[in-house]
């Protein structure tokens, strides 16, 4: 009896036997574990490469998007919200629902200082951009775990709500101090409980801001 793995493969030498020039991969690995998913994920690639073929991929996980496609276009009610590469589309969302949608991050409150910083609840973050709103504009700030650091010698003092071993890193959620929360990624030889108050520091290179 064949493993699940082995049809997937099975099926795809068969779609590719003809040497189509566009492929339609709709949710190919859905019935999968999740490291076989990846893996076969990986091994597709390189045999679509391989092959000169283009492929639509359609599914419902991030994760094989971000390994599979070269340009990735995010859909909500039937509409194309962004059509980009990865890394634009985790850092460069090009609005609320993009953000929200891609990867793991929090929208927290904020207020336009002037054209390149803004005042949060951690402190005033430096922009990368000059945007165009009033000083005193209410905005909300997106930031990524790998945004926020865990630092002994901050001022700005949070509340470890949750903790998420993952090996190498533990994703912490961490309470702000009007009520916000954030997500921080730290190495997992930082071991910190909850409840335990720790410092935090903002090291964001990509700031993304949406005005309220």
């Amino acid at each position: 009896e064949l493993s699940g793995g082995q049809q997937q493969r099975i099926a795809l030498a068969r779609a590719l036997a003809p040497k189509p020039g566009l492929l339609l991969l709709d949710e190919p690995f859905s019935n999968l574990d999740v490291e076989l998913r990846e893996r076969l994920a990986t091994d597709v690639r390189a045999i679509l490469k391989s092959q000169g073929t283009a492929a639509l991929f359609v599914t419902h996980d991030q994760h094989e998007a971000f390994v599979m496609g070269e340009r990735i276009g995010v859909m909500h009610q039937g509409r194309i919200r962004q059509w980009d590469t990865a890394i634009n589309l985790y850092y460069e969302p090009a609005e609320r629902f993009v953000a929200d949608f891609i990867g793991q991050g929090r929208l927290i409150e904020g207020r336009m200082m002037n054209a390149n910083s803004v005042q949060t609840p951690l402190g005033t973050i430096e922009v990368n951009r000059a945007y165009p709103w009033r000083d005193g504009t209410a905005v909300d700030v997106l930031l990524r775990p790998n945004d926020i650091v865990i630092s002994r010698e901050s001022n700005i003092r949070c509340r470890i709500l949750d903790r998420a071993f993952k090996g190498a890193d533990t994703l912490y959620t961490l309470a702000l101090a009007n009520g916000d929360d954030v997500l921080s990624l730290a190495s997992s030889h930082q071991d910190y409980s909850v409840g335990q108050e720790i410092g935090v520091a903002v090291n964001a290179e990509h700031l993304i801001i949406f005005q309220r």
